[in-house]
């Protein structure tokens, strides 16, 4: 049977992304001419960083691999879930363990279990860096083909949520730290910074595995002692 491919609704996708695809989320609309082709750097409470995101994990096909230090952000996250939860997606999340018991993060990744626990728990690892210290990368590659990193957390004002690019001056309680969004297409580093973000995770959930057995050690003891 043949298929009339101009019916079918196009799915964006990344698959022809260029770093020009982000000009729209900038507060000039544009790129200058000397613009790098590798990189592109936007600025939270100046460009619409939270827009960047959203058009990079929503174009998403194949795979995510990416830590997180700061993850309070609901738009993001439900994208994220929406993609665990496709079996055609790879995704792999590393999550800081200081910031995860948080008020905000704790009940994010509770509502995340309680959805799909099973997705949750093979794509998710919380945890801390190889030598017990936080977890503080924040960025990730989408699809083996862009990625973004710098000193932005998921949070409404770690990403300047809600800015207008158009007016001369923000609506109130508009907030916005002082960070950085980098994304780049280089493969070289695109290939080491996905090597990193492997290392991580792993390093993440073998010290969580570690973690779990040592605290349930004293009740297997308990239970195993005569006249228990």
């Amino acid at each position: 049977m043949s298929v009339d491919s101009t019916t079918m609704p196009v799915m964006p996708t990344l698959q022809h992304f260029t770093l020009d695809d982000l000009a729209a989320y900038t507060a000039e609309q544009a790129f200058g001419p000397t613009a790098s082709p590798d990189f592109r750097v936007f600025y939270v409470g100046r460009d619409d960083v939270h827009g960047v995101l959203l058009h990079l994990f929503t174009r998403a096909t194949l795979s995510v691999k990416m830590n997180m230090f700061g993850y309070d952000d609901d738009d993001l996250n439900k994208v994220l879930m929406g993609l665990v939860q496709n079996p055609s997606v790879m995704v792999q999340v590393t999550l800081d363990r200081s910031q995860a018991a948080g008020a905000t993060e704790k009940a994010i990744l509770g509502s995340d279990s309680a959805q799909d626990q099973k997705g949750f728990a093979n794509d998710f690892v919380v945890g801390e860096s190889a030598t017990d210290q936080i977890s503080h990368t924040k960025g990730g590659v989408l699809d083996g083909i862009v990625a973004f990193e710098g000193s932005t957390n998921w949070s409404s004002s770690g990403e300047g949520t809600g800015i207008s690019l158009n007016a001369a001056r923000q609506a109130p309680g508009f907030k916005a730290q002082n960070n950085t969004l980098a994304v780049y297409v280089n493969t070289y580093e695109i290939a080491k910074f996905a090597a990193r973000l492997d290392y991580e995770h792993a390093t993440a959930a073998a010290k969580s595995l570690r973690g779990a057995a040592a605290a349930a050690a004293p009740h297997a003891t308990a239970a195993a002692a005569p006249g228990s």
